[in-house]
């Protein structure tokens, strides 16, 4: 595969500094808030972007972490290792916004709205990704978008967090001969 950088570690800072000013923009501050990462990604960018809040606002903002492993479409057909789900506080009349990397098809989001309302019933969801790489098959689409980046389906997001990478970078691999 031929690998292409997509967002520099500068970029990747920016795009979340600005979702964050987004999220205080859209919600009239940070009161009533709650930040979900889906696991895996989704939960270092959740609390980037609760620093960044508390930064603006001088509120601390909730953050939990999610595994919606149990409630994907295709749990018959993909062997997952099921993860953990830790969401410290109520949902019921939050408002909460899912995190996650990079948003592709939409299932995995209508997967962690399922498992978000077995949880309790929030104010509002909304939806902060740090890459929309297109190729919908719900109807559903990110309220706060990092950098839409147009792909094919052969083609790979690869995300690289510090946390857990070490790194902060966004690639694009492209299989060869694309």
């Amino acid at each position: 595969m031929q690998q292409s950088l997509a967002m520099d570690e500068a970029e990747v800072r920016r795009a979340i500094t600005r979702i964050a000013h987004e999220i205080i923009e859209k919600n009239k501050g940070a009161e009533h808030l709650a930040l979900i990462g889906i696991r895996t990604r989704g939960v270092p960018l959740a609390k980037r972007l609760a620093q960044l809040i508390a930064a603006f606002e001088a509120v601390e903002v909730p953050v939990g972490a999610l595994d919606i492993s149990m409630y994907r479409d295709d749990v018959r057909t993909r062997q997952r290792v099921v993860g953990s789900t830790d969401v410290p506080f109520d949902v019921t009349g939050r408002r909460v916004v899912l995190v996650d990397e990079v948003f592709y098809t939409g299932r995995t989001i209508r997967a962690a709205m399922d498992a978000i309302m077995d949880l309790g019933r929030p104010s509002v969801i909304q939806l902060a990704v740090l890459v929309d790489r297109g190729h919908r098959e719900l109807p559903i689409r990110p309220d706060y978008v990092g950098k839409n980046l147009p792909t094919s389906r052969s083609e790979e997001v690869e995300v690289h967090l510090k946390e857990l990478d070490g790194e902060d970078a966004v690639l694009l691999r492209k299989p060869e001969g694309i």
